[in-house]
C-alpha cells in the first residue's frame, strides 16, 4: 500500500510539471548566453535580458527560434490530407 502511494504521489508531481496549453510551444524573441554552454531564451523584451546578464555577465541575441507572436495568437486550422 505504501509503494502504491508513493507511485501516485510521483505520477502527481510529474504531471503537475508537464507543459500546458500554447505555453508549450511559445519561443520567447531573447536569448542571454552566457558563454559556450549555458543560455537562456525566455525573455520577452531585450531590456529583460539586460538587465538579467547585467549582474552575471553575458550577451544578449535574438532567439533564432522566435517566432512573431501574431503567429502564435491565430487559431490552427484542420487541412485535410485529400485521403
Amino acid at each position: 500500500m505504501r509503494t502504491l502511494a508513493m507511485l501516485v504521489f510521483a505520477i502527481a508531481a510529474a504531471a503537475s510539471f508537464a507543459p500546458r496549453g500554447a505555453h508549450a510551444e511559445r519561443y520567447y524573441p531573447w536569448c542571454a548566453y552566457y558563454d559556450d554552454w549555458a543560455s537562456n531564451c525566455g525573455f520577452t523584451t531585450r531590456e529583460q535580458c539586460l538587465a538579467t546578464v547585467s549582474g552575471a555577465g553575458g550577451v544578449c541575441r535574438p532567439n533564432p527560434y522566435s517566432r512573431p507572436l501574431a503567429e502564435d495568437s491565430r487559431p490552427r486550422r484542420w487541412q485535410s490530407n485529400g485521403y
